[in-house]
């Protein structure tokens, strides 16, 4: 896996609106997924989530991280990124929570009784899959004898 930075052409791939899964380490060490939005920055990574949400408490533990974020014409164009959390903050007034939430629905976000976390990700690593498997590796035919 490549360290961070991305290149440019993954770092585009990250500012589009993708499916994502984000995975968390519990107490055990065992992982836990979860779909999430998220926000690439041009540097890091925000999520966001209810505050009594199992996977703030195992972040706030165990800080380290990983997510796919997934094209949703193909999955078979992807990038995975391994990171670690670099900040956790409440989002008072729900900034956070509604410019996710108007990036992938258009629309603030409507449920507003719980207390929201913003939580910034910094990338360690990464790799990314850009392929159609419909397409057959073709030989590289200067390789071969006349």
């Amino acid at each position: 896996m490549p360290p961070a930075p991305v290149p440019p052409e993954v770092s585009a791939f990250l500012e589009q609106v993708n499916n994502t899964v984000i995975a968390t380490l519990r107490p055990d060490g065992s992982p836990h997924t979860t779909a999430t939005w998220y926000l690439w920055d041009g540097d890091r990574i925000l999520v966001n989530m209810d505050d009594v949400r199992p996977r703030l408490g195992w972040m706030r533990r165990d800080g380290r991280v990983a997510m796919t974020m997934i094209d949703p014409e193909t999955f078979y164009r992807h990038v995975s990124i391994m990171g670690r959390v670099v900040e956790i903050y409440e989002d008072e007034d729900r900034v956070d929570i509604d410019r996710l939430a108007r990036r992938y629905t258009g629309k603030p976000y409507p449920r507003r009784k719980l207390p929201r976390v913003s939580v910034w990700i910094e990338i360690d690593r990464w790799h990314g899959w850009d392929r159609d498997p419909r397409e057959k590796a073709k030989p590289d035919r200067s390789r071969l004898p006349v």
